[in-house]
């Protein structure tokens, strides 16, 4: 069980992980106030590798709600499908997954979890891991709309307790304080882990 708590403004997230050789399912929730009162409900299924398999997500405020489930086949083709009821001035959920060729990982927005999965793959918790360029489907939370997000994890070093990886996407760099299993401890003006790990 791993609890985050927002660091830029109020926000929390819960997720339970239950982690195999290679893989890990994760059960989470997210609840936030910007840009508008949100709780986000979500299940992120790894295959091998820590390769997603399939993000199915949920978000609700006062008056709305809107779904998105995206999956990755073994061939590498995204299918999203988004849906939403309600009034609420944000953009709509899914979007076009022809964009998303190469990427294997999905990035659920403002959530610490979704990190793990190119660290953990990439080896970046070792000394001397380099670094790794990657293609994720980013999510955007509480409206759930998908885009290509291009990434880069880089080790820096090794920690008693971990590491600390630099991640880096257009113009935003922060250097993520890692744990032994790959979960992110601090993620500068994001996220902080307040309990497990």
């Amino acid at each position: 069980m791993l609890i985050w708590a927002g660091t830029d403004e109020w926000r929390a997230e819960v997720a339970h992980v239950q982690q195999g050789e290679g893989r890990f399912r994760a059960t989470g929730v997210q609840v936030g106030i910007g840009p508008v009162p949100y709780r986000v409900d979500y299940v992120l299924e790894t295959g091998d590798a820590w390769v997603t398999r399939t993000l199915e997500v949920t978000a609700a405020g006062d008056g709305w709600r809107r779904s998105l489930l995206l999956t990755r086949d073994p061939r590498g083709r995204w299918t999203a499908q988004g849906d939403a009821a309600g009034a609420v001035d944000l953009p709509a959920p899914g979007g076009d997954t022809a964009g998303l060729d190469g990427a294997v990982d999905c990035d659920l927005g403002l959530s610490p979890l979704s990190n793990s999965m190119p660290i953990l793959r990439h080896g970046l918790l070792h000394h001397g891991a380099g670094a790794a360029e990657c293609t994720m489907a980013w999510v955007s939370v509480p409206d759930l709309s998908l885009h290509r997000s291009s990434q880069r994890y880089e080790h820096l070093r090794t920690t008693s307790t971990g590491a600390v990886v630099r991640f880096s996407s257009g113009d935003f760099t922060a250097d993520l304080q890692v744990d032994a299993d790959g979960f992110v401890v601090d993620y500068p003006e994001l996220a902080r882990l307040v309990s497990g790990g």
